[in-house]
């Protein structure tokens, strides 16, 4: 091990930063930050040191570095663009028997800057000791993303819970269950994020109330319209802390690779034509498996509340009590159109969207005189199958038979497709296409000969 990996409490102590540029600034953010009584010496500095003092944050020391300035600090960063005296800094620090840290230059200083995740009070260090920053920076940045903003709220929260739970649970084995319970609450935490007593008085009182081995909840995720890059960090949190994931084609393939690797996995298919399980019975595999105990994530494609039936399959968890959540995705709408370099609306060509579907329950029917006017967008889902009907409605309704069109195949992904032609084309237009399609119609289709920038195809 090069170095002992410590955590040091700064709070109203002594520190000596050298040196008054942007690099510098970075160092002296995260003291600040420590609570570090800070004193800055440099020959010039940058406006934020400035400020800094003006608020009475650091005290800054103008003019040539003196190495009286050492005397009674805990540590020190050399921190200026002059290597020569930055090695003069750490000489005169190792007499002192002083930890300093010489930026750029890690084999000559005493500790290091790690590369900080900060979930005060948890806090994450990743350092390569200087051979790597890039593979530390990308190291921290897969780490954010999968640990939540508000885990820190609930780790202090946990601390002022410690008494509690020693008096209530007599076993290391229900405590310890209680803690994991805590610790994937994510509706606990939202409620300490927005300093909602009553609502996390409320959620505590039902952790303690439940069997520790029994707590079950659904969280319904939208995956996105397919590139794995724009599933959310809170979605990618969910399906690496589920222990059932059901999902369905429209979920990539890229995204199932993301799932927590012994999470249960529960294909229910769903196509055009064809349900490979009826949504009557998802429903009831959600309500299963949170009874048994089981976090369990529903995963879909694009957005659960557009067009994804979320709402029927909370309902369903609510009339059984089973605690649920929703973590919106890009809905396909969104993806697939920016992805084509088809802005959805713009100020000359249209001042609404609409987005439709194309499947709707037996008896009803779309009021196609309001979706024929103009000024607007027309985003239909699914509407693969209904592209004659579609074409026959909107021009009876009198729209222009040489509106745009475009049709996007597997919008988002590297398999995209792109299908441009007018509305009197639309039927011969979805005979090249393939499922999961989506459709766009209006003056805004024009654009993508200008804004295509993901796809030549």
């Amino acid at each position: 091990m090069d170095y002992l990996p410590i955590f040091c409490q700064l709070k109203n102590r002594a520190c000596l930063l050298v040196g008054g540029g942007e690099v510098a600034e970075r160092k002296a953010r995260l003291l600040l930050q420590a609570g570090a009584n800070l004193t800055v010496s440099a020959k010039t500095f940058t406006e934020p040191f400035k400020h800094w003092q003006q608020s009475m944050q650091v005290t800054l020391v103008e003019g040539e570095f003196n190495e009286t300035l050492l005397d009674e600090q805990w540590l020190v960063i050399a921190a200026t663009n002059d290597h020569q005296l930055n090695q003069q800094i750490n000489q005169a620090c190792e007499k002192r028997q002083l930890f300093c840290n010489v930026v750029d230059s890690p084999a000559c200083a005493s500790f290091i800057m790690p590369s900080i995740i900060d979930r005060s009070p948890l806090i994450v260090a990743v350092s390569s000791g200087g051979r790597a920053p890039v593979l530390s920076r990308l190291l921290r940045e897969k780490l954010e993303a999968i640990l939540p903003q508000h885990l820190g709220k609930l780790a202090t929260y946990a601390g002022y819970l410690r008494a509690r739970v020693k008096q209530f649970y007599h076993s290391m084995t229900e405590r310890r269950r209680f803690w994991e319970k805590l610790f994937v609450h994510d509706r606990l935490a939202q409620a300490l994020a927005n300093n909602d007593a009553e609502q996390v008085d409320k959620l505590t009182q039902d952790l303690f109330a439940e069997p520790t081995d029994k707590r079950g909840e659904v969280v319904l995720v939208g995956a996105g319209p397919g590139d794995p890059s724009l599933l959310t960090l809170k979605g990618l949190q969910q399906i690496q802390q589920a222990d059932i994931v059901v999902y369905d084609r429209l979920v990539s393939s890229e995204i199932m690779a993301l799932v927590r690797r012994d999470a249960e996995l529960i294909f229910v298919g769903k196509q055009p034509g064809y349900h490979c399980v009826p949504q009557a019975q998802i429903n009831q595999i959600l309500l299963e498996q949170a009874q048994k105990g089981k976090r369990v994530v529903r995963l879909k494609g694009g957005d659960p509340f557009i067009f994804g039936r979320g709402g029927e399959e909370l309902e369903t968890l609510h009339h059984a009590n089973i605690p649920f959540s929703v973590v919106p995705g890009i809905t396909s709408a969104s993806g697939c159109s920016a992805y084509s370099g088809i802005p959805l609306s713009h100020r000359d060509y249209a001042n609404s969207i609409r987005l439709i579907t194309g499947h709707l329950k037996n008896g009803n029917e779309l009021n196609w005189q309001s979706i024929a006017s103009e000024q607007q967008t027309l985003v239909f889902y699914m509407g693969l199958s209904q592209a004659e009907n579609i074409q026959k409605q909107l021009m009876a309704h009198g729209m222009d038979k040489n509106m745009p069109v475009a049709i996007i195949q597997q919008g988002t992904s590297t398999k995209q497709k792109v299908f441009t032609g007018t509305l009197q084309e639309l039927t011969e237009l979805a005979k090249l296409a393939h499922s999961p399609s989506l459709m766009i119609i209006g003056e805004v289709v024009q654009l993508r000969d200008k804004l295509n920038w993901f796809t030549g195809i």
